[in-house]
């Protein structure tokens, strides 16, 4: 079993990437594993070094950011890409999220709050900066159809179903789950499975857009790791 999570940092700014590296790296439970440029070079690095999360600005010289994630997630679907940038406007996050990102900071973030992102992240959760979080929920509850109304007389989840979908928003996994709500390991999967079929979302990162939107939680950002 590996020791650690593994890290590819990929940022143009050399004072950037080193500060964040020196801060993520500071606990001891990460390691970078690679440092990226430019995007082209986080391409070829990520298919090198296989990271469990990539840490990816937008702004890089090449190819930039959106791009890299792009063929990143075109290549390894279920690579897990942080988004860290200055940029957060919503064209940004919205065409991100559509690739598939686990999470979007802005620069203002703390460096120790990039190092709880990505063990968020790690973890299967999803990880947003406050504002970037409230845009997601604005416009996810902007374009839902009126079936889709997050009002409890509209979707009915059971109880179980409600605090199923904070843990899973909040970012645990099914062992901590399973821990937390004194039940089988295949029982979460079993309650996963229906509350995914039941909102039609059957991804993580949509379950976690939709208790945002519905204000189970107030942003991933928040929220903390068992």
């Amino acid at each position: 079993m590996k020791d650690g999570i593994t890290v590819l940092l990929a940022e143009d700014h050399v004072v950037v990437r080193e500060g964040l590296r020196i801060m993520i790296e500071a606990d001891g439970d990460i390691t970078v594993v690679g440092e990226a440029k430019t995007g082209r070079e986080a391409v070829l690095l990520n298919r090198q070094v296989r990271p469990d999360v990539v840490v990816m600005d937008i702004a890089m010289p090449l190819l930039n950011g959106i791009q890299a994630t792009h063929q990143i997630l075109s290549e390894f679907p279920k690579a897990m890409i942080l988004i860290l940038s200055a940029h957060a406007d919503p064209e940004y996050v919205d065409q991100l999220m559509a690739l598939g990102v686990v999470g979007y900071l802005t620069k203002q973030t703390s460096a120790e709050m990039v190092g709880r992102a990505v063990r968020e992240v790690y973890s299967g959760g999803t990880f947003f900066s406050p504002s970037v979080a409230r845009h997601l929920r604005n416009n996810y509850q902007k374009n839902l159809l009126p079936s889709q109304s997050f009002k409890r007389n509209k979707i009915r989840l059971t109880s179980r179903e409600e605090e199923l979908l904070q843990l899973i928003a909040e970012g645990h996994v099914n062992k901590q789950i399973a821990s937390q709500l004194e039940i089988s390991i295949k029982t979460v999967e079993k309650h996963r499975q229906n509350l995914m079929e039941k909102l039609h979302i059957h991804e993580i990162a949509g379950l976690t857009r939709y208790a945002i939107a519905a204000g189970v939680i107030e942003s991933s950002v928040q929220q903390t790791t068992a």
